[in-house]
This record gives C-alpha cells, structure tokens and sequence, in this order.
C-alpha cells in the first residue's frame, strides 16, 4: 500500500499520523521455509542486508508477514546518503564492521499465524503488531499518535525528519497507491526517471547531468536534468550502468534541450531533492540524492 504526496495540513481524530522515513520499502514474511526480505518491486534483499534477517527468524512467533522501511540513522535522523554506501558495499559484512548499520522500522502487519490481517482497519493491524514482535536495535516499532487539528510538520522538519504520514485510523490494507495514505513532506524531492545523460567536462567523470523524466498521458515527461550531489565512485557507477541501457533514440514524449545528448532506456530511477517546479514544469535547483532501486520506473508520476 502505498501513500499519496499531499499539501493537507489539517486533520480529524480518525486519521494517525507517523514519522515519514527516508529509506528502503520492503516487506518482510516469516513461515516454517524461513525469512524472506524483498522490496517492493520483488528484488530480495536478505543476503544485503543480513542482521535483519536474522532479527526476524529469532522472533518467538513463527509465521507473519510485516511491512516497513530500512533505514541508516545518523544522529537520530535517516539518512539516505548512509543508506547508499551501505548498499554501495558488496560484503555486507564488511558494512557491518564499518559501522553501516541498518534499522527495520516496521510500521504494518499483513499476516499473522495462518490469518490474513489485511482486512482489519489499521489500527487493529498495529495493535497486533506491536504485540507480536520483540524490537530491538535492527526492528523497531514506528510510532504513531492521533491526529488533532493542525499537522506538527514544522516541529517533524525542525528535528530532521523526512515529514509525515497520515493514515485513516479504520483503513484497510489495499496495495497500490491510494488517498487513505498521505505524505507530507519538510522538503521538495520525489522519484525521477533517467532517460538520458550529457557528457562530462573538465576533470569530471562518468557523465555531466542526468536528463530526468515522470509519466504522464502514456509518455515521459521532461523534467529537467541534474548535474550535482555526486561523488567519484557514484558517477562511475553510474555511467556503468547507463552504458547498460544505451538507445539511439530519445525516450522522452517531447523535444530535451540538449546538445549531443546520450540516450537511455528508462529503466533507472533516481530520488532528487529541489527546490520547486518552475511554470515551464522544470526542477529547479535539483540535487542528486540517491539511486531508488526499490522504485518501478513505470510508477513514477510527477507529484
């Protein structure tokens, strides 16, 4: 189930509101063959991300599925440039031993002992949740408290949250993106495809700017490119990966103002943080803040 971007403000007690989390989405579904970790779009994630793992197959109860983020904590706050070193890393052991530790925030239950607890409204789900997991430092509860009025987003942005969640407090479980979940945003970023990529100048590697795209009307969209918040290693990676996906045609449903442009199957989603959308719907001012390989390219819309 996946929650709707909104400019709401307001809220009545029947809505809960949570602590909005910059990470990884992935569930989680414990039975007698063992645990299993994936992410949204299927890719399994358990041999990345090991200690969570093994937090879940030494839970007392044995069989539910859960629902949840990974996140990297710096300061009490996540951070989704913590986060991609850690999955930069290919020992997961060797994260471990650096100190790149990873939390599983959990924050639904959509099984529970042979019984399907979609069906329940959200609160008994999280009634149940809470009681049938033992947390510690790799699994924690998130939080929720009643909505009363005006959302506390200022207060959310001011200790370094991503902002906030607010979920019908009777909502069912629906996969799919729907309006009984909402996110409220501190800042502006969303998920962007990469349709294409300019070439490096000066001393830089890899590539100049990633042409950046979204779905609108059955066609991609331009929205603009960006050129900063990568390092070294991330731009050859990267590029790596762009080489992968080379076409000579352009993806995008409209003309990109660029000279000698390379061109990608859009394929690769990328999270952007920005500034606002200019009226000739462009970023402005983005900045590279991730690769988002729990993302389909496919649902990626303007937001």
């Amino acid at each position: 189930m996946l929650a709707t971007a909104s400019g709401r403000r307001e809220f009545d007690g029947g809505w809960l509101l949570e602590r909005k989390l910059d990470g990884i989405r992935a569930l989680a579904r414990r039975d007698a063959s063992g645990v299993r970790l994936y992410s949204r779009t299927g890719k399994p994630l358990g041999e990345r991300y090991p200690e969570l793992v093994a937090a879940l197959a030494a839970q007392p109860v044995p069989e539910f599925t859960v629902d949840g983020e990974i996140v990297a904590l710096a300061g009490g706050a996540t951070s989704f440039a913590r986060l991609q070193q850690r999955m930069q890393l290919r020992d997961p052991r060797a994260a471990v031993a650096a100190g790149v530790e990873v939390t599983y925030f959990l924050f639904d239950l959509l099984h529970l002992l042979g019984h399907d607890t979609t069906g329940l409204p959200l609160t008994d789900r999280k009634a149940l949740l809470r009681e049938s997991v033992v947390y510690g430092d790799r699994l924690r509860f998130t939080e929720h408290r009643r909505a009363d009025g005006p959302v506390p987003l200022a207060e959310a942005c001011a200790q370094g949250w991503e902002g906030l969640i607010a979920k019908r407090a009777d909502s069912r479980y629906r996969p799919g993106r729907a309006a009984d979940w909402l996110k409220l945003k501190c800042e502006t970023g969303q998920e962007l495809v990469v349709g294409g990529w300019t070439d490096p100048a000066g001393s830089r590697v890899g590539f100049g700017a990633l042409l950046l795209g979204y779905h609108e009307g059955g066609l991609l969209r331009y929205a603009g490119k960006v050129g900063t918040g990568f390092d070294t290693r991330t731009l050859l990676a990267l590029r790596s990966a762009l080489d992968g996906l080379a076409r000579p045609d352009s993806p995008f449903g409209e003309p990109v103002p660029e000279r000698r442009p390379h061109w990608v199957t859009p394929h690769l989603v990328v999270q952007v943080g920005f500034t606002e959308w200019t009226r000739d719907g462009r970023l402005r001012q983005p900045r590279y803040l991730g690769l988002r390989t729990d993302r389909p390219a496919g649902e990626v819309v303007r937001e």
